[in-house]
């Protein structure tokens, strides 16, 4: 029996969508990193600066609170999460990572409004590197596309 269905997908096109970034200060050097890349895939896929807006904040911990601020005002069609928790010698990063990633999807659950998560959990500096920018790629950018297809999603799908 060959039935019909409806398949809701979200495309590649950031024209005209507005996003916001929430960046963590705490392992900046890596973080600027994640927003160029993010900001580049924005503005390659079609999307403009001037529809980018970013808070920075101390550190991961703080990033889902300013994330829930952006996605509360209606005014952005999807929020990135960008930062870099490095593992130490204590299990600290461990719920630092554990926290800030169920804070961001109950964030995109409650408000409806996507959310990507571009935070990096590196067990060392190396790690850190190689997915901010050089062989393993920017999560940042991965965020992005995210971000648009997951905006573009959103804007297809029945519901609020």
């Amino acid at each position: 029996m060959n039935k019909s269905y409806n398949v809701y997908e979200g495309t590649l096109e950031a024209r005209g969508l507005r996003f916001a970034i929430v960046c963590s200060r705490f392992n900046e050097f890596f973080v600027s990193k994640l927003l160029s890349g993010a900001v580049d895939s924005i503005v390659r896929h079609g999307g403009k600066i001037d529809d980018i807006d970013v808070a920075w904040v101390p550190g991961s911990y703080e990033v889902p609170f300013a994330v829930q601020k952006f996605a509360r005002t209606g005014k952005y069609n999807a929020v990135l999460a960008l930062g870099v928790v490095i593992q130490g010698a204590t299990s600290h990063a461990g719920y630092i990572n554990a926290e800030v990633a169920k804070s961001l999807a109950m964030i995109g659950m409650d408000t409806g409004v996507p959310v990507t998560y571009g935070m990096i959990t590196a067990d060392n500096i190396e790690q850190a590197i190689e997915r901010s920018g050089t062989k393993a790629g920017n999560k940042g950018a991965d965020a992005a596309i995210a971000a648009i297809e997951m905006a573009n999603l959103n804007r297809v799908m029945p519901g609020k």
